[in-house]
């Protein structure tokens, strides 16, 4: 697809996978690592599956969920950004996904004031 208007309207949605990793700018992040919460909402066309009660025309949510989980936890990087591209990445690497949505929440960040959450959301499609 290649804008996110024209997105399927069925989709499969994790939210609140729970990963422990080692992304952050500081050093004391890199070493000690924190937990991060990611959010997945996959756009594709579920009419196959759901007629047919097929799991090979859908993806596998529970697998889908591992992945995501291996994705966040590989390569520690400096920004949640770049973990969310990955996400992304090995969302869009199922065939039947269109589009997908990615929250990375940081609830330990470290700034200086309270906060209730800190997070990057992006959203992407195939080209």
């Amino acid at each position: 697809m290649s804008s996110i208007q024209s997105r399927p309207a069925d989709s499969i949605v994790l939210t609140g996978l729970r990963v422990q990793a080692n992304h952050g700018v500081f050093d004391f992040e890199r070493a000690e690592g924190q937990e991060f919460v990611v959010d997945v909402t996959a756009w594709l066309d579920l009419s196959l599956a759901s007629s047919g009660d097929d799991l090979t025309a859908t993806v596998h949510y529970g697998e889908l969920a591992e992945e995501v989980v291996a994705a966040v936890e590989r390569d520690p990087v400096d920004l949640i950004e770049t973990v969310a591209e990955r996400v992304a990445a090995t969302v869009l690497a199922h065939e039947p996904v269109d589009a997908v949505e990615v929250t990375i929440h940081k609830p330990q960040a470290p700034i200086s004031v309270p906060f209730g959450d800190v997070a990057v959301r992006i959203t992407r499609s195939r080209p």
